[in-house]
């Protein structure tokens, strides 16, 4: 029996926030093309993009202390923070043209303000505290960040974190009230809504379970329909994998020379979620700590105040969790297909290097409560147990590959894009802050895999993202203007724009 095809210009594979916000870059640049997606769950923003897989935080390098390292010199690095501040600019930018123009809609439901902080103990951290507040508030980015190491003023900002504490150590903390918290998951499927009635294609339960080049050079995905048991065949030119961590296995699948010598490490998440309406009420805001000495830069200790279902929930976290799934909702043997003979030196290598991290990993999952409990009260020292209850979050995939600077099998921290030379497929792996990034992640990737329409393309995507092009931190003006349009259109602010911006 032959094969039917279905031809399409582009497929997408995985409803997460990556594929929403290329399916939108598409679709403002090129209507006409024809666009499907394929997701093997049964709606959009349920895996990684979840809203209780996510942490939902803008990242914007406000409170995240690892994005600012400190030289051997003394002197603070911000070219990280720097980075993906920008990349969060060009995010809420985006977000905010499918605000004003109707694509999307009430954005409180997605976005809310909330202040971003960083908090210290000890007069190491303190001082190194102060060092990147002096960094940072001369960087017109971080202009308006505050700085405390006033204990009554401290009771001000965290009144639930200064409780009834007792100071047998100098503490600080930094403020930017121009912090968010945001659901990626109702983002998502608000993209997702307006797509759908722009002709993009959605299949849901629907698992895509190889992919190979065909002879003319296009690409042929075989899909499987869950719903009823049955396989579907489709081709396309270009061919984008963001289905989480998901997505390493069917790059494997590719064959692509880019896809080779890429290994993934997962690790799960655990946050302590307080059902106590009280104490929830007693903070608002996103705090975050210093990760312990030997700990990897995604355990970093933070009490976040979240936005969920439409009413405040206060989670603190990460405790990290081992399991050998790639996905949230996928196979106890994940890892171990993964390991092909591409792979597994460098697979090997990473082991022997990262013993500490395999360490540290073990004593995370053989906590108890009460010893997690100790750690969630040297943010609230008035914890009580029975006012908190352990949630798995999402699956993580850490990217591990060689590279010039790490050697062989170096774990990656962050997202990494992989594509094909011709650009015909690329794939989007890795972790924390991607979502909040999603928006110069796609536009990177179309950059390289559709070079011959970028020019033709950037007034239209200057248009949408005024910054398009342009490092903010070298225009001050610029970032004055954006941010009142941005704060205005997504709702984060009552004041009255001062100097609009055509978005």
């Amino acid at each position: 029996m032959s094969k039917k095809y279905t031809k399409t210009d582009v497929i997408l594979i995985g409803a997460g926030i990556m594929s929403a916000t290329l399916g939108s870059l598409l679709k403002e640049l090129v209507p006409d093309w024809n666009i499907r997606v394929f997701e093997r769950l049964g709606s959009a923003g349920e895996e990684s993009s979840n809203v209780w897989n996510n942490a939902g935080t803008g990242h914007a390098a406000l409170c995240e202390l690892n994005y600012t390292k400190e030289k051997s010199d003394g002197s603070i690095d911000l070219t990280k923070a720097i980075k993906v501040n920008e990349q969060f600019q060009v995010s809420k930018q985006f977000w905010s043209y499918l605000v004003k123009n109707n694509r999307i809609s009430n954005p409180n439901e997605f976005i809310m303000p909330l202040p971003h902080m960083s908090f210290v103990q000890g007069e190491k951290n303190v001082d190194f505290l102060r060092k990147r507040f002096n960094a940072m508030v001369a960087n017109p980015l971080f202009r308006d960040m505050e700085f405390t190491d006033d204990p009554s003023q401290l009771e001000e900002w965290i009144p639930l974190i200064m409780k009834e504490r007792t100071m047998t150590e100098p503490i600080a903390a930094t403020k930017m009230d121009a912090g968010t918290d945001v659901n990626f998951g109702s983002l998502t499927r608000k993209m997702f809504d307006h797509l759908e009635k722009e002709n993009l294609e959605v299949n849901y339960k629907h698992s895509v379970e190889d992919i190979k080049r065909s002879e003319d050079g296009s690409w042929e995905v075989r899909v499987r329909d869950l719903a009823n048991d049955k396989i579907e065949y489709h081709t396309s030119n270009f061919v984008f994998i963001g289905g989480g961590g998901g997505s390493l296995h069917l790059l494997q699948k590719t064959g692509i020379p880019e896809s080779k010598h890429i290994g993934g490490f997962p690790v799960s998440g655990l946050f302590m979620v307080c059902n106590n309406p009280e104490v929830i009420a007693e903070h608002r805001a996103k705090v975050y700590g210093k990760a312990k000495v030997g700990a990897p830069p995604m355990s970093v200790p933070h009490l976040d105040t979240r936005f969920i279902d439409g009413k405040e929930s206060l989670l603190f976290g990460p405790f990290a969790g081992f399991s050998p799934k790639f996905l949230k909702t996928g196979s106890l043997l994940d890892l171990i297909t993964s390991v092909q003979k591409d792979n597994l030196t460098t697979m090997v290598a990473a082991g022997v290097k990262n013993a500490s991290l395999t360490k540290y990993l073990i004593e995370q999952v053989i906590q108890s409560k009460e010893q997690r409990l100790e750690e969630l009260r040297t943010f609230i020292p008035t914890a009580k147990a029975e006012d908190w209850d352990l949630v798995t979050a999402g699956q993580r995939v850490q990217v591990i590959k060689d590279t010039d600077g790490g050697g062989k099998g170096t774990l990656q921290f962050g997202t990494e894009v992989v594509s094909a030379a011709d650009g015909s497929i690329a794939a989007l792996l890795g972790a924390s802050p991607g979502a909040s990034t999603a928006v110069s992640v796609m536009l990177e990737l179309m950059e390289r895999c559709f070079p011959e329409q970028m020019d033709e393309w950037a007034p239209k995507i200057k248009e949408m993202i005024p910054s398009y092009g342009k490092e903010l931190v070298e225009n001050p003006e610029l970032i004055r203007e954006i941010h009142s349009t941005t704060e205005r259109v997504l709702g984060l602010t009552e004041e009255p724009e001062e100097s609009p911006v055509h978005m």
